[in-house]
């Protein structure tokens, strides 16, 4: 029997990105460049994990159109529409395997992310078992959202709570907060995430959910112990 967290009692885990394929970032990028916009890292910072009311904004001045937040998150989502007929939105190599290692070291499994709770029905549905109830949480009013999940939700501490996300901006927050964290970049070609992690001074990034293995998993859960998840 593999060795069980001692410090840990809750992973969370991002919908997007993580557990199912990068939909949005191509998506982003495309939206922006192809009406002339100049796509940086400085954007997705701006963009990425907010609110949708923020990021519609922020969208809205990267592309350098003049369009309501509202009517540019309905171009935007018409877009990703168009995209998905190609690129359908798809489990992640090794996210059900993940969820399986996660319940065998004795965590609780939460999964979060900016869409209704729907996507979440759709997509991980059949794999309801390893998520503890409300299984998922729409993060878009609070968003990166570590400190309502963490200490709102589940009534926990911010060191016994690990966070695996594809987005700098939570890891920013999660160092803010001294969370134990798991970096998972978009492979996107014209991502910035991977940059913004290693400036962020993450210290866990990895390629694949295969990689988040047990070794991996124990050591993060001894540096929370240990209260040295951020630095070593």
């Amino acid at each position: 029997m593999a060795e069980r967290f001692r410090q840990l009692r809750l992973v969370a885990v991002n919908i997007d990105g993580v557990l199912l394929n990068d939909t949005f970032s191509p998506v982003i990028h495309d939206f922006i460049t192809s009406r002339g916009g100049a796509y940086t890292a400085e954007i997705e910072r701006r963009i990425f994990s907010q609110p949708r009311d923020v990021a519609g904004v922020e969208l809205a001045a990267a592309a350098g159109v003049a369009m309501s937040g509202a009517e540019i998150l309905r171009s935007y989502f018409e877009a990703r529409e168009q995209y998905l007929e190609k690129h359908p939105v798809e489990l992640e190599c090794g996210a059900v395997e993940l969820l399986a290692r996660l319940v065998d070291l004795g965590a609780r499994v939460i999964c979060y992310g900016g869409l209704d709770e729907e996507h979440f029905d759709a997509h991980l549905g059949p794999h309801v078992e390893y998520f503890t109830p409300p299984h998922y949480v729409c993060t878009d009013s609070f968003r990166p959202g570590i400190e309502e999940i963490t200490t709102e939700v589940f009534g926990l501490a911010h060191d016994q709570v690990l966070f695996i996300d594809d987005v700098a901006r939570v890891a920013e927050e999660a160092k803010r907060l001294d969370t134990p964290f798991i970096g998972r970049p978009s492979p996107f070609p014209g991502s910035f995430q991977r940059q913004l992690m290693q400036e962020a001074g993450v210290r866990h990034v990895v390629d694949s959910l295969s990689a988040v293995d047990g070794e991996l998993l124990v050591r993060i859960d001894e540096e929370a112990a240990a209260g040295c998840c951020w630095r070593a």
